[in-house]
């Protein structure tokens, strides 16, 4: 896509994005809430129509031409699209039926753990359920390509590993996966590329390795717990000037930069000059939660 652009009202919500995917990989499109990414992804799918800009699916138009594009690509929505009187089981191999060479149901059943809940109405379903429901839906139909939004929001520890490895399976089957995640730990291990959206624009786009080059990750940080509001200012006067030093959220520190062991050492030594027990303490490579922080701030939305 090129200049997309979309508006509420008076609100531009995307305000000229640029992205392009490579086929066959996992891109994880991340940015804080507001920050574009669900009208940017409903644009792709068809559900809304833009207002400046050319979006190209599997080189069709998704609005103009959505005939033609739906049978290609599956779509998880963050909530709705499901009945809320249908049995689970049904909806899928309902569901199944519309394509010419569906995934096996009762395996695909099986493996996000769903037999359970077969003759459950989905409204019944638990929060975890409806989810692995509406990821099943969306692959059943072999897509070419397939958009998660959010696709292990409230799913336990089992059921995101297991929706991890289906991800996994369709990269190695050569689908192309495009997933919103506000978790970064499930970008770093599943994206081939991540691209961060503020404000409407996608601010870096690259490999995880590539964002982590960019944006100073080759530095170290340590990360300590320790009582809300300590004077990092004061703390800083002992270190190097290279370093940084942020308090978020409270009580959770992070000093950054060239972290030498004689860093380490004053860092401990000034906690120890006032009291302070840093819980928790350890010394590491930043991440792209550092990097996304930086590019995006640190403030709520």
């Amino acid at each position: 896509m090129t200049g997309l652009v979309k508006r509420y009202g008076a609100k531009t919500a995307v305000d000229g994005l640029n992205l392009q995917v490579e086929a066959g990989t996992v891109t994880a499109v991340l940015g804080p809430n507001g920050a574009g990414k669900t009208s940017t992804i409903e644009c792709c799918e068809g559900y809304r129509k833009p207002d400046g800009g050319t979006v190209r699916v599997l080189g069709l138009d998704p609005v103009a031409q959505g005939e033609q594009l739906r049978p290609r690509i599956g779509v998880m929505l963050q909530s709705g699209g499901i009945y809320p009187t249908v049995r689970a089981v049904e909806m899928l191999k309902h569901t199944a039926k519309l394509y010419a060479n569906p995934l096996d149901t009762d395996a695909l059943v099986e493996r996000l753990g769903l037999g359970s809940a077969g003759r459950t109405p989905f409204r019944r379903l638990s929060g975890g359920q409806q989810q692995r429901l509406s990821l099943a839906l969306a692959v059943v139909g072999r897509p070419e390509l397939v958009f998660l939004d959010e696709p292990t929001a409230g799913l336990d520890v089992q059921a995101r590993h297991a929706t991890w490895e289906l991800i996994e399976q369709l990269r190695h089957d050569g689908v192309t996966v495009v997933l919103t995640t506000h978790l970064l730990d499930e970008a770093e291990r599943l994206a081939d590329t991540v691209a961060i959206v503020d404000a409407g624009q996608v601010v870096a786009h690259d490999t995880p390795a590539g964002l982590a080059a960019a944006h100073g990750a080759a530095d170290t940080a340590i990360r300590f717990t320790a009582p809300p509001g300590l004077d990092l200012a004061e703390l800083l006067g002992t270190l190097p000037k290279d370093l940084t030093a942020v308090e978020q959220p409270p009580g959770s520190y992070t000093v950054a930069g060239d972290v030498t062991a004689d860093v380490l050492a004053k860092v401990t030594s000034w906690c120890a000059a006032k009291d302070v027990m840093p819980q928790g303490l350890n010394v590491g490579r930043r991440t792209l939660e550092d990097v996304f922080l930086d590019l995006t701030g640190r403030e709520l939305r």
